[in-house]
C-alpha cells in the first residue's frame, strides 16, 4: 500500500501544479482566453438550450396527457399531435366526423373494453348564477358517464352524470372546483341553477380540483350530458371516443378489436388507411420524440461545427502561447522537467480553458432552455445527461486540439529555448 501511494503522489502533485499553472496562464491573458472560451461556450450552449427546451416541452406534453388514465386510448378525427404541413391538414380535414351513434355502436360491440366513453367541447364563455358570473373562459363539455373514469375525473361533492341523465337528455351538470367557488361563494352548489350559452342547468356534482396547467385553469368548466349538448348544438358535431381497457394485458388486443369494429362501422374499405386516429399517452410521447429527432440532430450538428471551430481557435491560441513562453519552457527543461511534464502542462491548460467555456455554455443553455418552462409555467428542467455529455465533449476538444501544441512545446530544444528572446 505504501509503495502504491508513493507512485501515485508525484502524478497527483504534477496534475495539481499543471492545473494552477493553467489558471495563471489564463488569468495572464484574460481577453485572449475569454474570446477563445466563448467559442466553446456557444457550441455547448446551442445543444444544451435545445435539449432543455425539448425536455420542458416533453414534460408539458406528458402533464397535459395526464387527463387520460393510463389504461385508456383515444379515438378521434384529428391526430393528437401533428407537426405536419398543409398536406396533412387537408387529409384530416376531408375525414368525416366520428358521430355519437357510431360511438354507441362501438360501445355495444367492443367486448374487451371496460368502458367506452364519449366527449366533446362545445362552448367557451361566461357561466353565471344568481350570485356571480365567471370570466368568459369557462369551457362547456358534453360527456357520457363512462368518460369520467377514462379522463380520471373524480367527483368530490354530489354525484357524476348518470345513464338516465344521458338517455333522457337531462339538463344536469357537473362543474369544476373553481367554477363552484366563483358561482356559489356562500354555500353548496348542489341542486343550484347556472346558465351558460343561454341554457340553464342544475348542478348535481363538483369535481376535485386539478390546479393550473400551461397557465390555464383546469377547474373552470361545466360538464353536461353529451346527448343534451348534441340536441342543442347539432347532432352532426363530432365526438371523441375514449376506450378504457379491462386489464393492462388486454390493452393491445382491445385497441385492435376497437379499430376493426370502427372500420366496419365507418365502412372503411379493406386495404385503405383508417379514417380516424387512435392514440394513447405513450404513443403521443413517442410521436413527439420522433418529430423532434431532427431538431436534436440539427442541434448536435450546429454544436459540432461550433466546437470544431472553437477547437481550431484553441489550437491556434495554444501555439501562440508556446511561442510566447519558449524561454519559460527552456528554464523548466533546464531544471529537470521532462517532456511529459511540459505536455501535461499545455494539455491541462487547453482542457481547463474548454471546461470553463463548457460550464458557461451549460449554465446559459439551462437558463435559456428553461425560458420555455417559464412560458408554460412548468417546473424548471436540468438535463443532467446532456450537461455531462457537454462537459465530456469539452474535455475531448481540449485534449485533441491541445495535443499538437503540447507536443511542439515538449520537443523544443532546451538550449535554443533558453536563448530565445
Amino acid at each position: 500500500m505504501m509503495n502504491r501511494s508513493r507512485k501515485k503522489l508525484p502524478f497527483t502533485i504534477e496534475l495539481k501544479e499543471s492545473f494552477w499553472m493553467a489558471l495563471n496562464a489564463i488569468r495572464a491573458h484574460k481577453l485572449r482566453s475569454s474570446l477563445t472560451l466563448l467559442g466553446i461556450a456557444i457550441g455547448v450552449f446551442s445543444i444544451i438550450v435545445v435539449m432543455t427546451a425539448l425536455q420542458v416541452l416533453q414534460a408539458n406534453i406528458e402533464k397535459s396527457l395526464s387527463e387520460f388514465s393510463t389504461d385508456t386510448f383515444v379515438i378521434q378525427r384529428w391526430p393528437g399531435l401533428e407537426f405536419g404541413g398543409p398536406g396533412n391538414f387537408d387529409k384530416y380535414r376531408k375525414r368525416k366526423n366520428l358521430l355519437y351513434d357510431q360511438g354507441l355502436a362501438l360501445k355495444e360491440r367492443a367486448s374487451l373494453a371496460k368502458n367506452v366513453g364519449m366527449e366533446n367541447d362545445f362552448h367557451r364563455g361566461v357561466a353565471e348564477s344568481k350570485y356571480a358570473k365567471t370570466n368568459p373562459n369557462t369551457q362547456l363539455y358534453g360527456m357520457t358517464p363512462e368518460a369520467f373514469p377514462a379522463k380520471g375525473l373524480n367527483v368530490e361533492e354530489g354525484r357524476g352524470l348518470l345513464d338516465l341523465d344521458e338517455s333522457n337528455s337531462r339538463y344536469s351538470c357537473v362543474i369544476g372546483a373553481n367554477t363552484a367557488k366563483i358561482l356559489f361563494p356562500r354555500g353548496s352548489p348542489l341542486n343550484q341553477l347556472l346558465k351558460i350559452d343561454g341554457i340553464k342547468y342544475q348542478v348535481v356534482g363538483v369535481c376535485e380540483a386539478k390546479g393550473q396547467m400551461q397557465g390555464g385553469d383546469q377547474d373552470n368548466f361545466v360538464i353536461v350530458p353529451l346527448n343534451t349538448a348534441l340536441n342543442y348544438y347539432g347532432r352532426l358535431r363530432g365526438v371523441r371516443i375514449m376506450v378504457q381497457t379491462q386489464t393492462p394485458a388486454l390493452y393491445e388486443d382491445t385497441m385492435e378489436q376497437t379499430r376493426g369494429i370502427l372500420r366496419k362501422i365507418r365502412k372503411v374499405p379493406p386495404g385503405e388507411d383508417d379514417d380516424f386516429e387512435v392514440f394513447s399517452n405513450d404513443t403521443l410521447i413517442e410521436r413527439f420524440n420522433g418529430m423532434t429527432l431532427m431538431v436534436r440532430l440539427g442541434a448536435m450538428v450546429i454544436s459540432s461545427i461550433a466546437l470544431l471551430t472553437a477547437g481550431i481557435g484553441i489550437m491556434n491560441i495554444m501555439l501562440v502561447s508556446v511561442t510566447e513562453r519558449t524561454r519559460e519552457i527552456g528554464i523548466r527543461r533546464a531544471i529537470g522537467a521532462k517532456r511529459r511534464n511540459i505536455m501535461a502542462q499545455f494539455i491541462t491548460e487547453a482542457v481547463v480553458l474548454c471546461q470553463i467555456g463548457g460550464v458557461i455554455g451549460v449554465l446559459m443553455g439551462i437558463l435559456g432552455g428553461n425560458g420555455t418552462a417559464i412560458y408554460f409555467k412548468m417546473p424548471p428542467v436540468i438535463p443532467y445527461d446532456w450537461a455531462m455529455i457537454g462537459m465530456g465533449v469539452c474535455s475531448l476538444v481540449g485534449i485533441v486540439f491541445g495535443t499538437y501544441p503540447a507536443y511542439k512545446a515538449a520537443h523544443l530544444n532546451p538550449i535554443d529555448s533558453l536563448r530565445y528572446e
